[in-house]
């Protein structure tokens, strides 16, 4: 488990990091999410012991990083997949990791292969597309078999058999008992992987709770209702003091749920040839909560969070 309590860091009068508490549990996959210059690369540094905080403290298993004899066998990270010297090969990259933490050299050879990497592991590093790289850095997370993984926008660059490979890896690792931590600003993917958020914003955690519930509480769920007797139903929806808004040639309803309406259908006569519910997406949700946390506005984003704020949303 890794748990920040009042981590704070500061560059001068630039508050990068404010006064951060929360935690990762093991067993989860938990999605690091905010704006751009929330804090999160900032945060994720001070876990590693790369930056030292100004205030707080962040600890894994209960010990600092600093405090960890061969960390690479408790922590595995990937930070940066550029970060490998361009003329040395992925294998010698590796066994180089390897030995300076006193890890078996056959490791090498094993996390090759899980990261599907063993046909260039002869090849230099500095010839790899981003894709590679990123698998070359997820092999190096990987190499101590650690129970604590952290990875910052670990699908940079993969295609999309590669984002799918590393989503049920995350699954994989969490569903073995390991704590899994991973910052991503492809909110789709995030929405898929991560069972737990952590959301930050100009440094100061915004929310900390399952994906699901995070959603919830800044989405309105709605159900999408077509029929040939839509006058008709629209009216008995009326009389229920719900509320409905046209869309097209269908009914939006909030504040009744599908087998409600359906009651309320078959009572009225009405036939009905869609009843289907409409949930709020992570975008959308992320968009409400962080608004106010964005560095840099743009007029894309700020039409953007104008049709969020409205009851018009389309889903």
């Amino acid at each position: 488990m890794i748990e920040a309590v009042g981590l704070t860091k500061r560059y001068g009068k630039t508050v990068a990091v404010d006064n951060l508490s929360f935690t990762v549990p093991t067993g989860r996959v938990t999605g690091f999410l905010g704006p751009n210059g929330a804090g999160k690369s900032t945060t994720m540094r001070m876990i590693l012991g790369l930056d030292t905080p100004t205030g707080g403290s962040v600890h894994i298993g209960g010990k600092s990083y600093r405090d960890l004899k061969n960390p690479l066998r408790t922590v595995g990270a990937l930070l940066d997949a550029k970060w490998v010297h361009p003329n040395r090969s992925a294998r010698a990259h590796l066994a180089w990791m390897a030995k300076s933490n006193r890890i078996a050299a056959k490791r090498v050879d094993e996390v090759l292969d899980i990261v599907g990497l063993t046909a260039v592991a002869g090849k230099n590093a500095g010839g790899f597309s981003l894709g590679m790289s990123q698998r070359l850095g997820i092999a190096g997370a990987l190499l101590g078999d650690p129970q604590v993984l952290l990875f910052d926008e670990p699908v940079n660059g993969l295609d999309p058999e590669g984002i799918l490979w590393i989503r049920k890896f995350m699954h994989r690792l969490a569903d073995e008992g390991r704590t899994v931590f991973v910052s991503s600003h492809l909110l789709s993917e995030m929405a898929l992987t991560a069972q737990e958020l952590v959301v930050i914003g100009r440094g100061k955690l915004i929310s900390q709770s399952s994906t699901e519930d995070f959603v919830a509480q800044a989405t309105e769920n709605t159900v999408l209702v077509r029929s040939p007797q839509l006058a008709d139903l629209r009216a008995a929806l009326g009389r229920a003091g719900v509320s409905i808004r046209d869309e097209g040639d269908s009914l939006v309803v909030s504040g009744m749920d599908i087998a409600e309406i359906g009651e309320l259908a078959a009572r009225s006569g009405a036939v009905l040839h869609e009843l289907s519910p409409q949930r709020g997406s992570l975008e959308e949700a992320f968009m409400r909560l962080t608004g106010d946390s964005v560095e840099y506005h743009t007029d894309i984003a700020d039409e953007a969070a104008a049709l969020l704020s409205t009851e018009g949303v389309k889903r």
